[in-house]
């Protein structure tokens, strides 16, 4: 039996709840469920209870479902291959994953070729972790300064992972920092970029981070249950 309608509901809950506590207007964040394994058929029932955005980690399961799942956003939020742009470059709405100026690049030529712009997340490696990836907040604003001139991307903001943690407050620093680097650009007025989407937060620390700031959270387990990744 499907649990995603009551999840969705819980979710939406759970975001009205602490917007009210926090001073927050719940509909400045922006829910991407986030559908990595899931299949077509749970997606559409998740947007049939109103998801309005998905997220993918794999440029294969984009192409896969594309054609099974209709009236939704679609938005590329791992990690990027170069190579692969081509692939997506014509479906997703948003790239959140971008943290190499060749990946941006590649990303701005293919726009170009359809005529399309695309936007963008820039993401920061807030934790440092070795384990994921994203730019280091020190090299940031080297890596906006060689996006200038791209015309067919338009940086919307940032992105983070933070470190898991079974207590989410202890993640808490991150996301306050992630706030802080996102108020500094948006405060220096660079051209071409504008910070509208501060994306960061799952579904075990999505209340923190919004707490610190976030108004886009990537929520799956949340939504679809727990999956077995080694299947897929």
């Amino acid at each position: 039996m499907s649990h995603i309608k009551e999840n969705i509901l819980h979710i939406q809950q759970e975001i009205e709840g602490l917007c009210k506590r926090i001073g927050k207007d719940p509909r400045e964040i922006q829910l991407i469920a986030v559908t990595k394994t899931v299949d077509a058929d749970k997606i559409n029932e998740a947007i049939d209870n109103g998801i309005v955005n998905i997220g993918e980690n794999k440029v294969q399961e984009i192409m896969n479902k594309f054609e099974q799942v209709d009236n939704v956003n679609w938005h590329m939020i791992g990690h990027l291959q170069t190579n692969k742009v081509k692939y997506i470059v014509d479906k997703v709405q948003m790239i959140h994953s971008v943290d190499r100026i060749h990946l941006a690049e590649e990303i701005n030529k293919r726009a170009k070729q359809i005529n399309r712009c695309i936007d963008i997340l820039i993401q920061v490696n807030i934790a440092q972790e070795e384990t994921k990836f994203g730019i280091d907040e020190k090299d940031i604003y080297d890596f906006i300064e060689q996006l200038e001139g791209l015309q067919h991307i338009r940086v919307k903001g940032l992105m983070t992972i933070a470190p898991y943690d079974d207590v989410p407050d202890r993640v808490r620093i991150h996301f306050k920092r992630m706030k802080q680097l996102f108020d500094e650009i948006n405060n220096k007025n660079i051209k071409g970029v504008e910070m509208h989407y501060l994306s960061m937060g799952m579904t075990n620390d999505f209340k923190v981070a919004i707490e610190e700031g976030a108004n886009m959270i990537r929520i799956g387990t949340g939504i679809f249950g727990e999956r077995n990744y080694t299947e897929k």
